[in-house]
């Protein structure tokens, strides 16, 4: 058996790549040579290309970690050579044509609506008073208002972004399913990973489960980089 040492981590929308931290250092302890790409989430092209810098730099092969958004980035970026694995962490995984847009059209019945504020200027961002049942209700209500206020807003052209040829049809993949998500349904998650042919965990988490559970999150990445 081997050991995939890089390991490469995406943030997705209305935050940035600190909320990898707990995931950084669990991993790093063990050895892990970790990178983590500030996408600006501007646009699906310009995230893609953030990440291929850092995959490009690499010098072997990588696990391709993306949360949310940051699902959609890896799904198209997936495909380069450096990637060995692909991990979902409470993540959009789109299919062909598919965008994080049209994956949050249609959501499951009786499903929460993302409190969404109406876009100002090409980006969008979550209404602060409900961030923190929304995004992050494991975390303090300190904590939460401090993600909401440091918020990245998030643009319309990444949300829109479609995916021309999901990387997960040519690389293995793993998806943890936060199950009190109110971000991204849990039903929605479970149905792409299956879609996806993903091996699947669960964890009793918010959407920010990668910031309130970094072990749990570091784990599975641990098992996709053992072959």
């Amino acid at each position: 058996m081997t050991t995939t040492e890089n390991v490469v981590l995406v943030h997705g929308a209305f935050v940035d790549g600190s909320g990898w931290h707990g995931v950084y250092d669990d991993l790093v302890r063990d050895g892990f040579r970790v990178r983590i790409v500030q996408n600006p989430t501007v646009s699906l092209d310009d995230d893609v290309a953030a990440t291929r810098r850092v995959l490009d730099a690499l010098d072997g092969p990588a696990v391709l970690v993306g949360h949310s958004y940051g699902g959609v980035v890896i799904s198209e970026i997936g495909t380069h050579p450096n990637v060995a694995a692909l991990v979902y962490v409470a993540a959009f995984a789109p299919d062909r044509g598919e965008s994080a847009g049209t994956l949050i059209a249609d959501p499951p019945p009786g499903a929460p609506a993302p409190p969404i504020l109406p876009a100002r200027e090409g980006f969008l961002c979550l209404d602060r008073d409900r961030f923190h049942a929304a995004f992050a209700a494991d975390m303090s209500a300190r904590s939460a208002a401090f993600m909401a206020d440091a918020q990245v807003p998030w643009g319309v052209g990444a949300l829109a972004g479609a995916v021309t040829e999901p990387a997960w049809r040519h690389r293995p993949s793993w998806y943890l399913v936060a199950t009190e998500d109110r971000m991204i349904p849990p039903p929605a998650q479970r149905a792409m990973a299956e879609r996806a042919g993903s091996f699947v965990v669960e964890a009793i988490g918010s959407h920010a489960v990668h910031v309130s559970q970094p072990a749990a999150v570091a784990q599975l990445i641990r098992q996709s980089a053992v072959r």
